[in-house]
């Protein structure tokens, strides 16, 4: 027997990611159609806290589907990991008779949504929403696509006054633990070497690398360097490289936060929709504690234990080969 859920509210919470707010959309409007009550939920966890609820209809989410950011803003929240905190949150959603909770996040969004519904059984479904693209159960994560086009851009334009200059470009991107995002855009900016946490390549590796394709005349070099690299970031590797090899003039750019921000791609409009429209429908069906993901070109739903338990994503074999093939 399916549950009777009237009300569901959805929040955003931790890094922004773009897509989200296709995401919002869907979530809304499918709920609507199928005769819900909405709610959005301003900062996250923290909203649900300060009870910053609100109600939302169909027109409360025109125009934003090509929006980066959220429109539900997003914050993190120390508050929601104590036991008054939860207690408070949901008396919040219990005085509004919000039967269900869809939460667009990473991996300290759904943990705070496992221990929100293993505590008081409110009835909850995750969207993966971060561009580190660190999670089990989807093979994309929302705003993983954006990002990458948004380093992809920002690498061309490097590469024009590196060229310009004769100069070795050290370009960090983000990825504490994953280095997702460091691997693909190596491949699709040309990068002549790129330093990933799941790989420990090291500074003699590395010199050994530019000084073959300074021997073969190369006028510029470019090296991705994801930031949660063992050797430390951009600017520590930048020295120990630039006091053995000195063949460029070297620079630095870190990319930051610059990544999270912008218009979302088509393919994160597109999975943000589909994500939103199969957590309503999950809701619906009695499912909880559960995530949807894309595998394959299916959605498909993964436990949040999973989901955070599981937490690895393997590099393709194919693209770590590639980058030294394809760099000479």
């Amino acid at each position: 027997m399916k549950p009777n859920i009237k009300n569901i509210a959805v929040l955003t919470s931790g890094g922004d990611a773009p897509g989200m707010n296709a995401c919002i959309r869907a979530v809304v409007r499918t709920g609507i159609y199928n005769g819900i009550n909405m709610f959005g939920v301003l900062q996250g966890y923290q909203g649900l806290i300060n009870n910053n609820i609100n109600p939302m209809d169909a027109r409360s989410v025109s125009n934003i589907i090509h929006l980066g950011g959220t429109i539900l803003k997003t914050a993190r929240c120390l508050d929601f990991k104590t036991e008054e905190g939860l207690d408070t949150a949901f008396e919040n959603l219990k005085a509004r008779d919000i039967d269900g909770l869809i939460a667009i996040g990473g991996d300290g969004t759904f943990t705070g949504a496992q221990r929100f519904a293993k505590k008081h059984g409110v009835k909850v479904m995750g969207i993966p929403g971060t561009i580190d693209n660190d999670l089990y159960g989807s093979d994309f994560t929302l705003g993983y696509d954006t990002a990458i086009n948004t380093v992809i851009e920002a690498i061309d334009k490097i590469r024009d006054t590196a060229d310009s200059h004769d100069r070795l470009f050290f370009i960090e991107v983000m990825g504490r633990d994953s280095g997702c995002i460091a691997l693909r855009s190596a491949i699709a900016s040309g990068a002549e070497a790129v330093l990933l946490p799941e790989r420990d390549t090291s500074v003699d590796e590395l010199v050994a690398q530019l000084e073959a394709g300074a021997s073969t005349k190369k006028s510029s070099s470019i090296v991705i360097v994801s930031e949660g690299h063992k050797a430390g970031g951009a600017y520590d590797i930048a020295k120990k490289v630039k006091e053995r090899f000195n063949h460029y003039d070297t620079k630095v750019t870190i990319l930051g936060h610059l990544q999270r921000g912008g218009s979302p791609s088509s393919f994160d409009r597109i999975l943000g929709s589909r994500l939103g429209f199969a957590a309503v429908n999950e809701l619906l069906k009695g499912n909880t504690m559960q995530m949807v993901g894309l595998r394959g070109n299916d959605i498909l739903t993964t436990t949040i234990e999973e989901a955070l338990t599981k937490h690895s994503f393997k590099l393709e074999s194919d693209l770590l080969e590639m980058t030294k093939v394809l760099s000479i």
